[in-house]
């Protein structure tokens, strides 16, 4: 028996249907996590214990539980300050050094792309005793205390993301034409007055890109804020720890601490979608 033979056209149509289907799916699987914490947030803990939900009775009372259970909102303030200062202390770094790594050619400047990108071969767990150590030596020998101070995880965090931030910034730069910071240096600007007036308007997708992603890495990171905080810096993600008890855990309080925490990442990427993605596809093709 011989198979039905489809047409082009109805060929399409078939393949058009079933990776639409296939989209919708994993569509369905990614957001089911979400929907699940959502749902647990506005459960009681005993209900989610037991598996008696009420998904049509909803209580917010974990929302407003959770602020004093673990002085949430200390771990939201220090995640704000940190990550956002982090975020642009490396995007702004990342900014002059891509630029320069894409506009120059040298041995040196080669040298220093070279030892950028081989920072990033390195396990980031390999960083944290030396981190560590370095902080705890200035906190007993000198008076600078980065030990437990916001301003010491903003060094560490903008040291580590700077790397691959600037790559970034290279591949856009690179995508970008030269012919309008020729025509101002032409016009008798200097190098770095066209490169603040004409490129950095122009590169605005790129930076907010990075911004974006080294804010949304910084939120989530956890291995050297709990190693390098102890009560006064902790973040987010040690706040969302500190609902696990040894003995009894405040699952509804826990999920919607999960809730809040993923509000500001979501607005920051919603709000700049478009710029995030111009940004990290800039360059794909001459970086």
């Amino acid at each position: 028996m011989s198979a039905i033979a489809l047409s082009p056209r109805r060929r399409r149509r078939v393949t058009s249907a079933l990776l639409t289907a296939l989209t919708y799916l994993i569509l369905i699987i990614m957001l089911a996590p979400i929907a699940w914490l959502i749902i647990g947030a506005t459960q009681t803990s005993g209900a989610i214990s037991n598996g008696t939900y009420h998904v049509l009775h909803p209580t917010l009372h974990a929302f407003s539980a959770m602020w004093k259970s673990v002085d949430f909102g200390h771990y939201f303030a220090n995640s704000l300050i940190i990550c956002s200062l982090a975020a642009l202390f490396a995007t702004v770094l990342a900014s002059g050094a891509g630029y320069a790594l894409a506009r120059y050619t040298s041995t040196p400047l080669k040298a220093y792309g070279v030892s950028v990108l081989a920072t990033q071969v390195v396990p980031g767990v390999m960083f944290l005793l030396p981190v560590y150590l370095g902080f705890v030596w200035l906190k007993k020998h000198t008076p600078i205390q980065l030990f437990d101070t916001r301003i010491g995880m903003i060094l560490v965090y903008t040291a580590f993301f700077t790397p691959v931030s600037i790559y970034f910034m290279r591949s856009f730069f690179l995508a970008l034409p030269r012919d309008l910071e020729e025509a101002a240096l032409v016009d008798g600007c200097t190098r770095f007055g066209a490169f603040v007036r004409i490129v950095l308007p122009n590169a605005a997708p790129g930076l907010v890109a990075t911004f974006v992603y080294a804010f949304l890495f910084a939120w989530d990171e956890l291995l050297f804020v709990s190693a390098l905080t102890q009560s006064n810096a902790e973040t987010i993600p040690i706040g969302i720890r500190n609902f696990i008890g040894n003995y009894n855990s405040p699952h509804d309080q826990l999920m919607a601490a999960g809730v809040v925490a993923t509000v500001p990442v979501m607005i920051a990427f919603f709000a700049v979608q478009g710029w995030l993605v111009r940004g990290i596809t800039a360059g794909a093709l001459k970086g």
